[in-house]
């Protein structure tokens, strides 16, 4: 399924406009360099005069001459407002436990350096090119896995990030390695910046942690929204199922839903088949179970999910969120664009789905492994059952996947523990929801991937009778590696070969390459 352009651009132009989700894969992921066009640098440097002026006038005005949450009320003297921004940044940066993947933080400066080149945050110039000239070094803040509450923005893991601007905090260099923030800066030429009036705020006032991590959730959900109808498609061939149940005319004319063509592709993986074709005249099952039948409308409500989800991913990446915000006409006006319920949401809801495409998955690997149900096949996928367990301890851990997938289901968005004095009584948890469906996306992939090396053992064991191209293609592929029956052996090692040929988009290809391309 392609959800958006997989083409990544390998410098990006930061302007005014904002970003694509391929320049935030690109940046995240390959480490695109970042460069910060001519417009936009004149842009931030006019809209900075606003703060400048602002900051210098006797209106008092929030981040900039208050202090910051249930203390805004507080009037904070000229003399005092570097030592404002410096302490907002340091008492922020108060995240604890694991600490989050490179591509996550890389992701959430670049977002960060996408609104503050909007020029609705009254950064200066050399206060963004300096985030920028971080990301372009390969340096890397370290951030913590707790800290955002997801509203008032991902403050803990933005502040983290901001430290490092300062010279301060911690990280790690291009290759891994943490040392001392001042000697990584100085190895790449870079100056700590001396944050000024509103800087901290806008360095730290933004839901781009969890932005990132949706739109990295998405880029691997493309490839396997297409790796599960296929999986599903070679466990049909394995039990002996049928493919009449994937013909278009039951499908567009009947329930038009967009993300049901997915029979499509299972009807074209499974075209050609020798196993499917055999059981045409003469079989006596009326009907296939759901989890074979129902295959097409489980993805497709899955892949219209997605759609749905990118839309709103597309909204907030045309966002520029902080508080203040600086008008066109150059007001500074408090808002409440910062809260993340919008992503919240729908980071929450494109959990159950893909829980329930794994649930199904976990079925059909389940079925084939009965011998009351798989029409034929030995117990287990087993050679010798009894002497050989087969694949009885592959379907447990796939089990166990989708139970954890289920309980990752349950929304973060709807809890809200109030904070700040009171004052921000009700947040998103956005954040939470993130690292959730971030989690549930790789349990997806490894159960996707038990069920490849299930249905290809199980087709394996329908000789003589020979599969599609599809599968054919993949098994030579394969080449033993994954799927192949036979005694029992060292099963883990299977199940991670199986899981990198998913993960690397291999399947995919393979499968394409014999069959053409899939929805």
């Amino acid at each position: 399924m392609t959800l958006f352009d997989t083409d990544l651009p390998t410098t990006v132009q930061l302007g005014t406009s904002g970003a694509t989700v391929a320049d935030v894969i690109a940046v995240a992921r390959h480490d695109a360099r970042v460069e910060l066009t001519d417009e936009a640098r004149e842009h931030v440097a006019t809209v900075r005069r606003n703060i400048d002026e602002l900051a210098a006038s006797d209106v008092p005005a929030y981040g900039i001459s208050t202090g910051f949450g249930a203390l805004a009320n507080k009037h904070i003297p000229m003399e005092k407002r570097t030592r404002l921004q410096k302490s907002l940044v340091r008492s922020h940066a108060a995240g604890t436990g694991p600490t989050v993947e490179r591509e996550v933080v890389r992701a959430l400066m670049f977002l960060r350096a996408k609104t503050l080149a909007s020029g609705h945050t009254g950064i200066r110039v050399e206060t963004l090119e300096t985030m920028l000239a971080v990301l372009n070094a390969g340096i890397t803040p370290v951030v913590h896995e707790f800290g955002s509450l997801g509203c008032s923005d991902d403050l803990a893991p933005l502040a983290h990030c901001a430290l490092v601007l300062m010279g301060e905090g911690r990280a790690v260099g291009p290759d891994g390695t943490e040392r001392p923030v001042p000697e990584l800066l100085s190895e790449a030429g870079i100056e700590p910046v001396t944050l000024a009036e509103k800087e901290g705020l806008a360095l730290i006032n933004g839901t781009d942690g969890m932005l990132g991590q949706l739109i990295m959730a998405l880029a691997d959900l493309q490839n396997l929204l297409t790796a599960v109808d296929i999986t599903a498609a070679f466990s049909v061939e394995g039990l002996l199922g049928t493919d009449r149940v994937f013909v278009p005319e039951l499908h567009e004319p009947l329930r038009p839903h967009p993300g049901q063509a997915a029979a499509a592709n299972m009807l074209k993986v499974l075209e050609g088949s020798g196993i499917v074709a055999s059981h045409r005249m003469g079989d006596d099952r009326v009907q296939d179970a759901y989890s074979l039948r129902c295959a097409p409308q489980v993805a497709g409500g899955s892949r219209d999910t997605a759609r749905y989800v990118l839309s709103v991913t597309q909204n907030e990446l045309a966002a520029a969120v902080d508080n203040p915000v600086v008008l066109d006409d150059g007001t500074v006006s408090s808002n409440g664009n910062f809260h993340g319920a919008p992503v919240a949401y729908v980071l929450d809801f494109m959990a159950i789905p893909i829980a329930d495409l794994a649930s199904m998955s976990e079925r059909r690997t389940d079925r084939m492994l009965d011998p009351a149900r798989s029409n034929g096949l030995p117990p287990f996928l087993a050679e010798d059952p009894g002497t050989d367990s087969g694949l009885m301890i592959a379907q447990y851990t796939q089990a166990g996947l989708v139970s954890d997938m289920k309980r990752l289901a349950v929304p973060a968005s709807v809890d809200s523990v109030p904070s700040s004095a009171m004052q921000e009584d009700h947040v998103s948890m956005g954040w939470h929801a993130a690292r959730k469906l971030r989690q549930s996306v790789l349990n997806l992939r490894r159960v996707i991937a038990i069920e490849l090396l299930s249905s290809l053992r199980a087709i394996a064991l329908r000789a003589p009778l020979e599969p599609g191209a599809a599968a054919s293609a993949v098994i030579a592929d394969l080449d033993g590696r994954v799927g192949a029956p036979g005694a029992d052996r060292f099963m883990a090692p299977e199940i991670e070969a199986a899981e990198e040929y998913v993960a690397s988009g291999r399947l995919v290809r393979t499968v394409e390459s014999a069959v053409g391309p899939l929805n």
